[in-house]
This record gives C-alpha cells, structure tokens and sequence, in this order.
C-alpha cells in the first residue's frame, strides 16, 4: 500500500466528506468548511483547495484559491476566510509536518504556480499548541509577509476565576453598565446592529464591513448555532453589539464589535463582554479570541488597551509566502 501523501484537487461531490473531516480535525475551523467557504458567489474565487491522502486515507485539507498576483497565479489559502492553512486529522510530527509541506510544494510546482501564500490561524485554536507546520513551512523556504496581533483570553473552567483577570477599570465599567440599565441578550436582529456597525467603521476609518447585511444573515442561517449576535440594550433599544463566531469545540471569535456612540458613557461594551465571556466558560470553550488590534501590522493602542482590560495577551496571526520563481 502507497505510503505516500497524494494530494488532489477538492471535486464539490466531496462537499460532505470535507465538512466531515474540518469538524473532527485536530485544528479546523468554520473558517475551513466547505459551508462557509461556498457561501461567496462562485465567480468571485477561483477555487483551488486540495485534499491529502495517505494509505488511501484523508489526511490533510487545504482551504485554497488561485489568486493572479503580479509575478502570476499564486496558490493562496483561502481569500475568502480570515485565516486559511492546513488542516490535519491528527497532531504531526516534526517529519509529518515537513512532509505534508514538500508535498503541498510539489503540487504547486507541478501545477507551474508562482507561489504560494498561507495566512495560519493561532497555535491556540488547535487541540494541542504545536508549530511544527510552522517551521516546517519556514525551513522550506517561506518568509513572513504579514503579521498581524490578536487578543486572546484563555478560560479558566469557572467564571469565577476569569473575574481574577479583570482589570479594575473594566470591573468598574462593568457596574457602571449595569446601574445605567443596560441589558444583554442574544439577538437576531442583525440589520440594527449592521447599522451601528457600518457607521461606526465609516466615520473611524472610512470603509465597511467584511460582509454585506445580506452575507451576515445568510452566513448565520448556515450556521445557526455558531454565529451569534449578543446585544446591549436601553430598554427596547440596542446601543451596542458583539457577533461571535464559535470556531470549534474550543475557540469563540468575536468577528464584530461596534457600539453606537451616542451612549459610549453606558460602558455597554464592557457588560456585553463580561457576559459573553461568561457563556463561553459555560459552554466549555477553552479560547476566546476577541480579534486583532493591527491594521496592515500598525497597532491601535487603543483597541489592545481596552482587550487588555479583560486579561487578553496578543498572538501572532501570521501569513507567510514561498517565491516558485526564482
């Protein structure tokens, strides 16, 4: 029998047989699934993701799109998602992790791409931290084009503990909150907040949001029970929000924050946090990551200051970037 990893082409009959594998790996996510993926209209990526097999047997995915770039068409993780890479069933070992990058390497070879361009998730998400890909990927030639910080909280099993790790300032914000009347409870009125959200990033930095109202609605139709919008109220009115994505069994993201700044005295933002971060002890999550603080690398010290207040640490998000060419 072929011991070797032979990589093929992902054919859309395989829809399921892919979902199947990201939800039992070792460190996919929603970003990796076929679900997620295919919720972009077929013409705006050109779809090159790829399966591994060894012993006849799904090894490793790769969420991917051919991308034209300058030099010619590079083989990119998935434009479509915040964070690509390979996905595995298992932990590799350092030769497992070197041979999954020379054969993914070959491919692209054979394929007369110019390069390739991987954008990795934390080490945290996966089961166990490891960088073996990593390095693999480094030692083969890859240099780092990006790099980008995310907050990440690590949660203890109880809510009583996390409360430990709360700044002061964020304990009294908390209060604050609450005796100006602030309430929090899951929504699914995603057009109000879609409001707050698209003017708060046009007046700060003059662009809109990752999706469209209709991508949001449609993404949380898809995946019910892993896109969630909380949001912090003054009786009937909503003043500020926070849409999660749970990732796995282990990590939450908070994709979108924004807060309507007529009411920023209310330190809704604050309650909205201390009581999502709450729920996700709750429901076992391990990580929970509230997002980066860089834009194109350049930090807002602001941003990280107020994650910081919750006992978040910044991680690397990191792409990375092999030259075929020379």
């Amino acid at each position: 029998m072929n011991s070797k990893l032979e990589v093929y082409r992902f054919d859309e009959l395989e829809f399921k047989d892919w979902d199947d594998f990201v939800d039992r790996s070792y460190n996919g996510t929603m970003f990796h699934t076929r679900r997620f993926l295919n919720y972009h209209p077929p013409d705006r990526f050109q779809d090159h993701s790829l399966y591994f097999q060894k012993k006849e047997k799904q090894y490793a995915v790769f969420p991917a799109a051919s991308v034209n770039e300058k030099n010619g068409d590079i083989l990119h993780s998935h434009p479509g998602t915040t964070i690509g890479s390979l996905v595995t069933n298992t932990s590799l070992s350092l030769k497992e992790s070197f041979d999954l990058v020379t054969a993914l390497v070959k491919y692209a070879q054979d394929e007369n791409f110019s390069g390739i361009k991987i954008t990795i998730p934390p080490n945290c998400y996966s089961e166990s931290m490891s960088n073996h890909v990593e390095f693999a990927l480094f030692k083969m030639g890859f240099t780092y084009v990006k790099r980008e910080v995310s907050s990440v909280l690590l949660l203890p099993d109880t809510a009583e503990e996390i409360a430990k790790g709360f700044k002061p300032s964020h304990r009294q914000a908390v209060r604050k909150a609450e005796k100006e009347g602030v309430q929090i409870r899951q929504s699914t009125n995603f057009e109000i907040f879609y409001r707050i959200l698209e003017n708060n990033l046009s007046k700060r930095h003059g662009v809109s949001p990752t999706h469209s109202l209709k991508e949001l609605e449609l993404l949380q139709a898809i995946f019910p029970n892993k896109i969630i919008l909380h949001g912090a109220f003054i009786k009937d009115k909503m003043i500020a929000g926070v849409v999660s994505f749970i990732l796995n069994k282990r990590v939450q993201l908070a994709f979108y924050i924004s807060h309507d700044e007529n009411f920023q005295e209310k330190r809704a933002l604050n309650l909205l946090f201390h009581k999502i971060i709450k729920e996700a002890i709750q429901n076992e999550k391990r990580i929970f990551d509230f997002g980066i603080f860089t834009e194109d690398g350049k930090p807002n010290f602001g941003l990280a200051r107020f994650k910081e207040n919750f006992g978040a640490s910044g991680v690397f998000r990191d792409t990375l970037e092999l030259d075929l060419t020379e």
